[in-house]
């Protein structure tokens, strides 16, 4: 925290927010490998609960590596730091009122602990999209598994860095051999009940 800063206490809190808009606000973070199907995932329940009349916003790892993030790398330290800015801009979003919904492979156990602390475990909800490394590789939508494997990427999650899967997350999703539509109604299941 900076020396030269003081916090200031506003009138309007969280739960006024969640007052006017009519349900909780809480934070979905998405965690898989690269190509597991997290953005797709996360696009899909955004929609559906947009359907229902929930508020939210979606932040999505290449979007913000574009923008706020554009000065980190892919290295470890860089890696913490870009997830730690997500957690500090979904914390706002929470107390905004907002579901907010993540979509990261956040590699890394501790940075997710992170995530939970900065937001609070009660506004926090891991989502494991649990895709075998086979079947990224298989889709392999962006073509970073072929460059990794070539050598052209340093760093890449799942070939040449770690991935250090949940130990217990709050859901649980194996796409390889489950329908995006049972994977959605999954997450949708456990979630609306928390949104009132």
């Amino acid at each position: 925290m900076s020396l030269n800063t003081v916090r200031h206490d506003y009138k309007i809190a969280k739960a006024d927010r969640e007052k006017l808009n009519g349900h909780r606000s809480f934070l979905l973070w998405f965690t898989g490998l690269s190509g597991s199907g997290k953005s797709t995932l996360a696009n899909l329940v955004e929609m559906e609960l947009h359907k229902k009349g929930i508020s939210t916003f979606s932040l999505d790892g290449d979007n913000i590596r574009q923008g706020i993030n554009k000065d980190l790398s892919f290295v470890p330290e860089d890696r913490t730091e870009n997830i730690r800015r997500i957690a500090e801009i979904a914390n706002l979003m929470v107390d905004a009122g907002v579901v907010t919904l993540a979509a990261f492979v956040s590699p890394y156990i501790k940075d997710r602990e992170n995530i939970k602390q900065i937001v609070g475990a009660d506004n926090f909800i891991e989502i494991y999209i649990n895709t075998s490394l086979d079947e990224c590789e298989r889709r392999d939508v962006k073509g970073l598994y072929k460059k990794a494997r070539a050598g052209e990427i340093k760093n890449m999650t799942g070939i040449s860095a770690p991935y250090e899967a949940p130990v217990n997350p709050d859901i649980e999703i194996v796409t390889d051999h489950q329908d995006i539509d049972t994977s959605v109604q999954t997450i949708l299941d456990f979630i609306i009940q928390k949104l009132k």
